[in-house]
């Protein structure tokens, strides 16, 4: 399984953003979808999850309010919608499935995107 993240760039703060992440294969309904991001010399660190089906979401704390998760199934693609940003968000972005329907940690990941730079100016 391939993921691809894309969508990243410069932007100011208080701007928006909308990162994408498409999967290659018909079994992308199958797997949990998860967003973490990780900046220098720190841990990647979650930002969202939807379940299998879009009808579930989880966010981290931080980013709750201002970032929106979603799924389109028959499109194999999970979209991480970026509001309100802030400085603090930068970092890369990766995009991660999972076949355990619990859990937002990096070890119960199974496949991982190459990861989107987020930059956002103050």
């Amino acid at each position: 399984v391939q993921l691809q993240a894309s969508g990243g760039g410069l932007v100011q703060a208080g701007g928006s953003l909308r990162l994408s992440c498409a999967v290659d294969r018909h079994t992308f309904s199958m797997y949990r979808m998860t967003w973490f991001r990780q900046t220098p010399g720190k841990e990647r660190d979650f930002v969202a999850s939807i379940s299998r089906g879009g009808t579930v979401t989880d966010y981290a704390d931080s980013v709750k309010g201002r970032f929106t998760i979603s799924r389109d199934n028959a499109e194999n693609t999970m979209y991480l919608q970026m509001n309100s940003l802030k400085p603090e968000d930068t970092a890369v972005y990766f995009c991660a499935s999972t076949a355990s329907a619990v859990g937002i940690t990096a070890a119960i990941m199974n496949f991982w995107g190459q990861g989107t730079q987020v930059t956002v100016s103050s």
